[in-house]
């Protein structure tokens, strides 16, 4: 199976909400929310971005406090953490501003990325020193939630007041399953089979990735006609685990 990013439409919608903060009307409004039940492929698109724009990933944690949470920023920005918190904070404005600085030299996205955000949401503390920071510089921040970021954003108007762009991750759809199948597969898949992963893949990532494996693996040992590998073919075959149950679903040997 081929190593690539796969640009689905929840990636899509996700660089769209960029290219719209950059066009924002209040400056002051610079996070941006991503929404969505886990599985869809939100950290995984949130760190690939990451690594083609240099900016900063942190994984929130559900015990953070404010202060812990600057001191993992630091430790991300690989420089020395102070003791008290005006000086961790002072050390951490000073690193982003130079490194926001840089990335509109060279015209590029820059931006702190907090994953599992559900986690510190409901936070006062910590969600004002991400204000504070984003104020400070207008720094874009993106807040990287499972499902409930935005019911609890409600509580801390002076926050939500700055989210300039909200994604919501979907399932996949049967395009979505068929960009996966047409640039990672090393096989060509015939459209009924396409049709059966997106079935029992619910829609969601990894269990595409896992069919498709399974797909290509089945497929490079046998000939495969015009219209590629279809179920008639993989009848009886192990495509993926249930996500709830993991017990193995099969392709259907009546047709």
């Amino acid at each position: 199976m081929r190593s690539k990013f796969v640009k689905t439409a929840n990636v899509k919608l996700f660089m769209g909400a960029l290219t719209g903060l950059e066009k924002r009307g209040a400056i002051e409004a610079c996070l941006v929310v991503v929404d969505g039940i886990p599985g869809l492929g939100k950290t995984t698109t949130l760190q690939h971005w990451v690594a083609q724009s240099g900016s900063i990933y942190l994984r929130a944690k559900k015990k953070w406090t404010a202060s812990w949470f600057l001191t993992e920023l630091l430790e991300a920005l690989r420089v020395e953490v102070p003791h008290s918190f005006q000086k961790k904070f002072a050390k951490v404005l000073e690193e982003l501003q130079m490194l926001h600085h840089a990335a509109r030299m060279e015209d590029r996205s820059f931006a702190l990325v907090l994953d599992e955000a559900d986690h510190v949401s409901s936070k006062a503390e910590i969600l004002e020193t991400v204000r504070d920071l984003s104020d400070a510089m207008m720094l874009p921040i993106v807040l990287v939630g499972m499902g409930k970021i935005n019911d609890h954003l409600t509580r801390f108007p002076q926050v939500a007041s700055r989210v300039s762009q909200r994604v919501r991750f979907e399932k996949a759809s049967i395009e979505d399953v068929q960009t996966f199948i047409d640039e990672l597969c090393e096989i060509k898949v015939a459209d009924d089979l396409c049709q059966f992963v997106l079935k029992v893949s619910d829609g969601f990532n990894r269990e595409i990735m896992e069919a498709i494996a399974k797909i290509e693996n089945f497929g490079l040992r046998m000939d495969i006609g015009d219209e590629g590998l279809t179920m008639a073919d993989m009848a009886g075959q192990v495509i993926v685990h249930d996500r709830r149950s993991s017990q193995p679903i099969r392709i259907p040997e009546a047709l």
